[in-house]
């Protein structure tokens, strides 16, 4: 085949790859097949995902480090050893003296893949998606940043196919770029001009189908890859000499949230998780709810687990708060009850929290305030006892939502 002319021996135009930027993963997830899990209940959820094994922590750059409003941001990158490079972020207290809490914060997928994690953190200039991506679900804060001014390092990363970890859509494969043009003959119709963001979300939508079906050839998944990433985050996050590895949690809203769902049932290092805006009964989402959610909740097989409230009796995480909006366009109402009532038969009292909040799918101001709250609460202090009185079971808030979304994908 001749790369110049883009044309095979009897003239037929040549397949754009499938997967540029990543035309190594194949190979990692048949070097690495089996993530090792701390306990036989992770391990079944390690396989079910597809988990693939990791490499040693890899090493860590510190690209450029900032001290503004209280706060010490540090960009990182480091390579997993497929794929692109990946950029986070480590937040902290100034001058802190350590070691403190830590805390990964996991971004949403709100149909935006074009960035990841720079959404949760204020930098010194955010790109527009970042910014919009802010103020639909998170009420304009930046999170990760706002958790680190409550004394924590937390540790905030682009998930694999996300931001600094996308797939290269420059040329994008035959289904995507059919898909993509009708999409672009809309917006001439409608007189849109995309950015460039935008062009790119709306084939990495379409995209996410090739994706999940690689995924899902090599033995794993998109959830299970996006879990070992998070995985190798968390090894980078404990090993930090400012952190104390024995006060670990994470927090993510949306997709993010079914990430910490996912990340303290296959981590023994969590100890305290938040899970926001992500969380109903399987049964709930047959038949209309089932194209609300992308892959990243619905790993083929996973049911035979056990309902996705009832993964979490899998983690070593002694604390967990679940975020429930009732206008959620998401997840049902009854739903979201059901996981509640099933959460709460499966921890011991005062270790569930579950609060329900009145607006749609969004992780407003007053939520991130609980959210810190607990996590505070939880992490801060060894003994755990005294926190259980901060929080209780809610059925409403009387301050409503600021902001909604419609039909974004979790």
């Amino acid at each position: 085949m001749s790369s110049n002319a883009g044309l095979t021996g009897n003239a037929r135009p040549s397949r754009p790859s499938a997967i540029a930027g990543y035309e190594d993963w194949p190979a990692y997830v048949q070097g690495n097949p089996r993530y090792q899990a701390a306990s036989p209940a992770a391990q079944e959820l390690a396989d079910a995902l597809g988990v693939p094994g990791a490499l040693p922590s890899p090493d860590v750059t510190v690209q450029w480090e900032e001290t503004y409003d209280g706060v010490t941001t540090s960009q990182l990158s480091w390579q997993l050893g497929f794929g692109p490079r990946t950029t986070g972020w480590l937040i902290r207290p100034a001058g802190a003296a350590g070691p403190l809490p830590g805390v990964l914060a996991l971004h949403c997928h709100g149909g935006n893949k074009f960035g990841g994690a720079d959404r949760l953190v204020e930098l010194p200039e955010s790109h527009p998606s970042a910014e919009i991506a802010r103020k639909g679900h998170y009420d304009s804060r930046a999170l990760a940043t706002d958790t680190a001014r409550r004394g924590f390092a937390v540790l905030a990363h682009d998930t694999f196919a996300w931001g600094s970890r996308r797939f290269n859509l420059d040329l994008p494969p035959w289904r995507t770029a059919s898909a993509l043009e009708a999409r672009q003959a809309q917006w001439r119709e409608d007189g849109v001009v995309p950015s460039e963001a935008e062009v790119y979300n709306a084939a990495a939508g379409f995209h996410e189908e090739t994706v999940a079906k690689t995924a899902g050839l090599l033995g794993t998944s998109l959830a299970g890859m996006v879990a070992h990433d998070d995985l190798a985050a968390l090894e980078i996050l404990a090993g930090l000499p400012e952190v104390d590895q024995d006060r670990l949690g994470c927090i993510g809203f949306s997709g993010g949230g079914g990430r910490s769902l996912a990340l303290a049932a296959l981590s023994p290092r969590i100890r305290s998780y938040v899970v926001t805006c992500m969380m109903t009964t399987f049964q709930s989402l047959l038949p209309a709810h089932l194209d609300a959610h992308s892959w990243l909740l619905q790993t083929p097989g996973l049911w035979r687990l056990g309902d996705w409230p009832e993964l979490t009796a899998r983690s070593a995480g002694s604390r967990l708060l679940v975020q429930y909006a009732l206008a959620d366009e998401l997840f049902p109402e009854d739903g979201m009850r059901g996981a509640h009532t099933i959460l709460e038969s499966l921890h011991p009292h005062g270790t569930y929290s579950g609060t329900f909040w009145p607006g749609g799918h969004v992780f407003t101001s007053r939520m991130q305030e609980e959210a810190l709250a607990f996590l505070a609460a939880t992490l801060h202090h060894q003994s755990t006892s005294t926190s259980s009185s901060t929080l209780h079971h809610q059925s409403t808030f009387s301050s409503q939502s600021t902001f909604s979304t419609q039909g974004s994908p979790s």
